[in-house]
């Protein structure tokens, strides 16, 4: 049995197909089970540290925007897209897979539609409520889609029913318990804010979060942990500096760069800010946690938006936008919030209504059946 995963580019298309892999691997160690992605995204780095065989190809996404920088890197990434599919077609051959899943991503696209056309077993697992390009490409001839979000489906062409899976996220995650938590970070009684917004960091956000420290840091009635990013944490702490907040040498008050122990962070928070990547809501939605919601604009089809409004409209989570957010609005919605401990109940049980806690177990039945039908 070997089945074969492509996608990447970013991690909320990566760590799907590795927890997914993880499983399989666990149940079917003997199977193998190979990645395609692209040598410059976040697979190349984090595949092989998982122990599978990793091949590339050279793709790359056309500019929606047109100016003549961006007519140049569309000339450029057509270019591609021919010798991307006559590279994956080459490997689909020398590999001979039983099954090939796309978790998304450009590669995605080559791989899947040349599959498709030599008659291996296809499917592909879409993350958000927006479905990007290359799913809505390949949804009409794969032989399964599966959906992380059932309001993905109107905006698709399907050839056959969509499997509805929800998105994988981490064992730890799901078996840990908010008292645990609490018991591990040592905390007391008082609520609990946990923030972030991306890898790479939100200046918005950091922004308007270092507000939100100033108003709270003096009375010590909360805890706040708050991840910077990568670019955000020295303009973060030289803001707060600025207007007198010192929250080096604070207990209840942290601020990083990176979160290592989302696990345990997100178990004991009683609130969360944060973007909206569909692995980020799926994380929320089996914890059962209320959440403001600040979409990245920067997304391709504004998939973020889409993704928060499927929270907002059951009363999981406050959305706000970034070209709205503020340290006014955003203090004035966490006071609010953490006010009425009723509400906070009820919109972390109505995020829990959405949580898909067998995602991995769903998405393996997909490829078993698959790999039967080779």
């Amino acid at each position: 049995m070997h089945i074969l995963f492509a996608g990447g580019g970013t991690a909320g298309h990566i760590n799907p197909a590795l927890a997914a892999a993880g499983y399989i691997r666990a149940r079917h160690p003997e199977a193998k089970i190979s990645f395609i992605g692209t040598q410059n995204g976040l697979e190349a780095r984090l595949v092989p540290e998982a122990g599978y065989d990793f091949y590339t190809i050279d793709v790359a996404g056309f500019q929606r925007k047109i100016n003549f920088t961006n007519i140049k890197r569309n000339i450029s990434a057509l270019g591609k897209v021919f010798k991307a599919s006559f590279d994956a077609k080459k490997m689909l051959f020398a590999l001979k897979p039983d099954v090939v899943v796309g978790t998304g991503g450009y590669v995605s696209g080559p791989v899947l539609r040349q599959a498709a056309k030599l008659g291996i077993k296809t499917a592909i697992h879409e993350q958000n409520a927006f479905p990007g390009i290359t799913t809505k490409m390949l949804a009409p001839m794969v032989d399964k889609v599966m959906l992380a979000m059932p309001d993905a489906q109107k905006h698709l062409k399907l050839k056959s029913e969509p499997i509805i899976t929800g998105n994988p996220v981490r064992e730890s995650l799901l078996n840990m318990s908010r008292e645990q938590a609490r018991r591990k970070l040592g905390m007391d009684s008082r609520p609990f804010i946990l923030s972030f917004g991306g890898s790479l960091g939100a200046r918005p956000i950091n922004q308007a979060v270092a507000d939100l420290i100033k108003w709270h840091f003096k009375t010590g009635k909360y805890y706040h942990y708050h991840a910077t990013g990568k670019t955000g944490y020295e303009p973060t702490m030289q803001l707060l500096k600025d207007n007198g907040v010192e929250v080096e040498g604070l207990s209840n008050i942290r601020i990083t760069e990176y979160i290592n122990d989302m696990d345990v962070l997100m178990a004991a928070a009683d609130l969360v800010i944060c973007r909206c990547g569909a692995i980020t809501l799926s994380e929320l939605q089996v914890q059962g946690k209320p959440s403001i919601l600040i979409p990245s604009p920067y997304v391709a089809e504004n998939h973020q938006f889409h993704n928060a409004m499927t929270m907002k409209r059951i009363n999981a989570a406050e959305v706000i936008e970034e070209k709205d957010l503020t340290g006014y609005r955003l203090i004035r919605t966490v006071a609010l919030l953490l006010s009425d401990k009723a509400r906070l109940l009820q919109m972390g049980q109505n995020a829990k209504k959405l949580a898909v806690f067998d995602a991995n177990q769903r998405i393996y039945n997909v490829i078993m059946q698959l790999c039967e039908q080779a």
